[in-house]
């Protein structure tokens, strides 16, 4: 009998064609081929994933300039069924487009993505200092808008290489105040079996302090840093319920089949009234942990052995 035909995998992304999502897309080798399904925003994302109409979703979760994307955290937080099963960076830089024959000095309103505005505001203010700017649910959407006579816009912030898209002059290159900016972003699914280390790997969670007391969070943290488990992200988010409740999004070095993190994890569990585990994955950068040799997976293994032999009387209880 010949094999069953394989099935096409689904993809939602934020769209239109030409997004920095859908360049963090092309990073992945398993969606090449496959379907690409652009939506209007993260929620419909995930709802994607959540509702099986796509396979997986990439989103926006964090930016070197402006920190962590918070309405990703809080979903990531409150959407149930979800895992991070990778990682992408993407170069962030932006190009001021209009309609051919606009100049720039005509130039009086700006659409863009807010954290794009918020990256081109003081080259904006420098070049066209009367111009007022409109919100927009992408960049590429804000270019789009351009041929929305309705919406009376002259110009656009918008991705490098847009112009491959879309009938639209640039104006300037170069625009945002940091050329070094960078976004990372997250390919998210349906919960599945955690996958091998990679050696270079990220865990991913979501921890509550049990109550709002002095030290509380210095706890939190030690679960960390006794079995020496570097943090590369640590951001508070309100729970929601009342003033001053607080979760914890937390990036760690490492992955969960790795002794030390998989300890970690076990003593935030045992302080934390609610844990919500993101998933391990390897890192963007392909950066490995430093470890060093009283954390390395042979140091745990050893202790556990020690203290099986002392309990079974296998051993004299001399380490």
């Amino acid at each position: 009998m010949p094999a069953a035909p394989a099935v096409p995998r689904r993809y939602s992304y934020l769209g239109p064609a030409g997004t920095f999502t859908e360049a963090a897309l092309k990073q992945v080798p398993e969606a090449a081929g496959q379907e690409w399904s652009p939506v209007d925003n993260l929620g419909e994302a995930l709802n994607d994933v959540v509702t099986g109409a796509s396979d997986a979703a990439m989103i926006a979760i964090e930016n070197s300039i402006d920190g962590g994307v918070t309405v990703a955290q809080d979903a990531l937080a409150t959407v149930p069924g979800l895992r991070i099963v990778g990682e992408y960076l993407v170069p962030v830089n932006f190009v001021l487009v209009a309609r051919p024959g606009t100049r720039l000095e005509d130039v009086r309103v700006v659409a863009g993505h807010p954290v794009a505005y918020g990256q081109c505001r003081a080259w904006l203010d420098a070049h066209t200092s009367r111009h007022r700017h409109l919100v927009a649910t992408s960049n590429v959407a804000a270019a789009v808008d351009l041929f929305d006579e309705a919406k009376g816009l002259d110009a656009a912030i918008a991705p490098p290489g847009i112009e491959e898209h879309y009938d639209v002059e640039v104006l300037a290159s170069g625009i945002a105040e940091n050329p070094d900016a960078v976004t990372r972003f997250v390919l998210v699914s349906r919960t599945v079996p955690v996958g091998e280390p990679s050696g270079a790997d990220k865990t991913s969670l979501i921890a509550e302090l049990p109550e709002d007391r002095s030290g509380a969070l210095l706890e939190l943290l030690e679960q960390f840093a006794t079995r020496g488990v570097n943090l590369t992200l640590l951001a508070s988010r309100p729970i929601g319920d009342r003033m001053g409740r607080y979760r914890f999004v937390i990036d760690a070095e490492g992955h969960v089949k790795d002794e030390r993190v998989a300890d970690a994890l076990l003593g935030v569990k045992r302080f934390s009234p609610r844990v919500v585990f993101l998933g391990s994955y390897p890192r963007a950068d392909r950066v490995a942990a430093t470890i060093r040799d009283a954390q390395d997976d042979d140091a745990f293994r050893d202790a556990r052995d020690w203290l099986r032999g002392v309990i079974e009387g296998t051993a004299d209880g001399a380490a």
